[in-house]
């Protein structure tokens, strides 16, 4: 990409837009692409394919350059005077006539703490809690249990500290590539060191070639597998008697219910050999120091809560919590998701995460605000979804394209089709927007200034390089203009600095940050007001739930909710190195298309003897949800039974495929097991 006349680059520190990792990335203007700068994370300047082509989007010709509102069916330009207007007349309208919670805002795990924390806001003062963010299809479930347990449903440690590890006991994740600089430049370097590798997943990929001990777990029987491995840790008295007397309770109960555990029906249950079991269990358990990586693969299951407990009894178990190299360490999705729960846009809590039914927590925003948030909490994403043109007539969806991400697509596009009036903000028309009523177009993350939070709990400073395409505006002054016209709060900030000042006053975990203080380095939550630092590892002393210990909790197994015929497979989805969640960006970066151009259907050799599936070979995957086509790729890479496929495409969109069912606790959908028959298509 070169420079053209109408737009000018200039290099400047700021954050990759894809994973949680926050590698550091700048505009180079010899390749007109990204090059990585030595930034608190990728502390040599090393970056991934995705960083390396970030900018290959914010010049693309596909860009929204000008809002659009549907005329007679169809999408046609318009002024920003016009689209705010009809906003404006929708919006108020329907609060008029059923009050704001008939509205649904989606924020945005891609764009910026500062623009995540207005829309919230916006929502809060018009009166409805119902505002959540794509957290909820990822690691809602992860959150859930560790706030719970322990007070807090992030990173326990940091990336540095976990160098420290005896073992690493990976769950349901593939670091090697879904997040490629944390495993190549913290993990990998501690196992060439020594440091052993456990990798729970049903696939063997890249992660599982550094490991130790692969445990290839069938979809959906993460439980049986981590309650045996809890009652091999007990029977050989690998427990930590001294963290169990000070920082747990209720241990003589979780030992009798693991005396109904049987190693070996519950290795069978999971799919994996006793033995291997076994020695995993010691592995962890003997270690000094032990740290848990988990992923998706575990919680995006109608059980995701329960899941996590069960990984949480191993950590209390062992004692390997609140210290260097211990931990539980959720690896999280897209840039900014951790920043996105951090400043509230999530239905049931107030930045910090401090509930809103706290009526404390409420008045200490009303202080800021001039008006208090409600007290009932709003829907999730998922369930307001369901609820179009029922109870929520209106949308507005903030860098997200749900069409492609929620789960049984096919009965989102109903919805999205039904919803009353619905605006959505983006970079692109995406398949989304084509449901729109209003497209805003969206600031890339090379045009825009403000911070994100990584996966570790790093507060990062993001800084144009680019300026904006055609009539393009930066997110945080739409929303902005958002809250003015359609509130009569104060929503004339000067810029992100002024918003993430306001955020200190109102959220406790960034109280002592300043913008200016975080400069080209970062500040780690919590950092209390009056404090000269941010806490590095969570829980050494005290829970951050302020108490002292934390429980031990049964766990008993759920099946998964699409029962398997004996002609069908488990579908089971997830990403691959050089695309990121519903493609939206990715699909349009000539350098990762042209690495990467098609999806295809991992299949096992016996599973596709058993259907005449040839290598390559096109075919059907179907069930009562929908179909898609898509190419086999014979490998012995997947356990069989067991089919895998991405989900980054909107063509075969795979997650017509995908169950809706929520877990009770968390409502996140169950992603990771649907029951599919796979033949091949008669044109093939």
């Amino acid at each position: 990409m070169a420079d053209s006349p109408e737009r000018t680059f200039e290099p400047r520190p700021s954050v990759c837009p894809f994973c949680g990792v926050g590698c550091g990335i700048e505009y180079a203007p010899k390749s007109g692409k990204a090059t990585g700068w030595k930034a608190p994370v990728n502390e040599r300047g090393e970056i991934c394919p995705k960083g390396a082509a970030a900018f290959d989007v914010v010049d693309h010709e596909d860009r929204l350059t000008e809002p659009l509102v549907r005329e007679n069916g169809r999408l046609v330009t318009a002024s920003w005077d016009e689209a705010f207007a009809r906003i404006t007349d929708a919006f108020g309208g329907i609060v008029e006539e059923d009050g704001a919670d008939a509205l649904a805002f989606f924020a945005s795990s891609n764009c910026t703490n500062e623009e995540n924390y207005l829309l919230q806001k916006v929502a809060r003062v018009l009166g409805t809690n119902n505002v959540d963010n794509c957290a909820r299809l990822c690691h809602s479930s992860t959150v859930a249990a560790m706030q719970d347990r322990f007070g807090a449903g992030a990173m326990t440690n940091t990336l540095a500290d976990l160098a420290d590890a005896d073992v690493f006991l990976v769950t349901g994740a593939n670091p090697a590539e879904q997040h490629p600089i944390i495993f190549r430049s913290y993990l990998l370097p501690a196992i060439r060191d020594g440091t052993e590798l456990v990798h729970v997943d049903p696939r063997t990929n890249d992660t599982t070639g550094t490991a130790t001990l692969h445990l290839p777990v069938r979809p959906g029987f993460d439980i049986p597998l981590l309650n045996a491995m809890a009652r091999v840790i007990v029977d050989e008295g690998l427990v930590d008697e001294a963290f169990l007397d000070d920082r747990v309770t209720d241990f003589e109960t979780f030992r009798e219910f693991l005396e109904s555990v049987d190693v070996g029906e519950n290795a069978a249950l999971a799919g994996v050999d006793e033995g291997d079991l076994r020695t995993a269990a010691r592995l962890y358990g003997e270690a000094d120091r032990a740290a848990v990586f988990t992923g998706m693969g575990m919680s995006q299951h109608h059980c995701g809560t329960d899941n996590v407990h069960a990984l949480l009894n191993l950590a209390l178990l062992t004692g390997n919590v609140g210290e260097r190299g211990t931990g539980v360490n959720p690896l999280r999705g897209q840039n900014n998701v951790q920043g996105a729960g951090d400043v509230g846009a999530l239905p049931d809590v107030l930045p910090g995460y401090r509930s809103v039914l706290d009526a404390d927590a409420r008045r200490r925003v009303a202080e800021e605000w001039g008006t208090e948030p409600p007290s009932t909490p709003g829907l999730t994403e998922v369930e307001l979804t369901h609820r179009f043109d029922e109870t929520v007539r209106g949308a507005y969806v903030f860098g997200e394209n749900p069409v492609v991400t929620e789960p049984n697509a096919n009965r989102v596009a109903d919805a999205f089709h039904a919803v009353e009036f619905l605006v959505v903000h983006d970079l692109f028309r995406t398949e989304t927007a084509e449901y729109a009523d209003v497209v805003l177009p969206g600031s890339s993350w090379a045009e825009k200034a403000g911070t994100v939070t990584n996966t570790d709990r790093q507060v990062m400073r993001m800084r144009p390089n680019a300026d904006l395409p055609g009539d393009a505006r930066r997110d945080l002054a739409v929303v902005s203009e958002l809250g003015a016209r359609l509130t009569d709060a104060a929503f004339d900030y000067e810029g992100p600095a002024a918003v993430f000042e306001e955020l200190t006053r109102v959220s406790p975990i960034y109280a002592g940050m300043s913008y200016d203080a975080i400069g080209t380095d970062s500040l780690r939550w919590p950092y209390p007001e009056g404090a000269s630092s941010g806490v590095d590892v969570l829980h050494a002393d005290e829970f951050e739930s302020g108490d002292d210990t934390a429980a031990l909790v049964p766990v008993e197994h759920v099946d998964p909710v699409d029962p398997v015929a004996d002609d069908e497979l488990v579908l089971t989805t997830g990403r691959v190195l050089q695309h990121f969640n519903s493609g939206a960006v990715t699909r349009r970066s000539g350098t990762l298309m042209r690495m990467r151009g098609e999806d295809v259907l991992q299949i096992h050799p016996d599973d596709a003897a058993e259907r005449d599936v040839d290598d390559g070979e096109v075919v059907r995957v179907e069930n009562d949800r929908g179909d898609v086509t898509v190419r086999a790729e014979v490998t012995p890479a997947v356990r069989r039974g067991t089919v895998f496929a991405t989900f980054h495409y909107a063509d075969p969109l795979v997650n017509v495929l995908t169950p809706d069912e929520l877990d009770p606790v968390a409502n996140i959908p169950e992603y990771k097991h649907a029951a599919v028959r796979v033949t091949v298509t008669a044109d093939a």
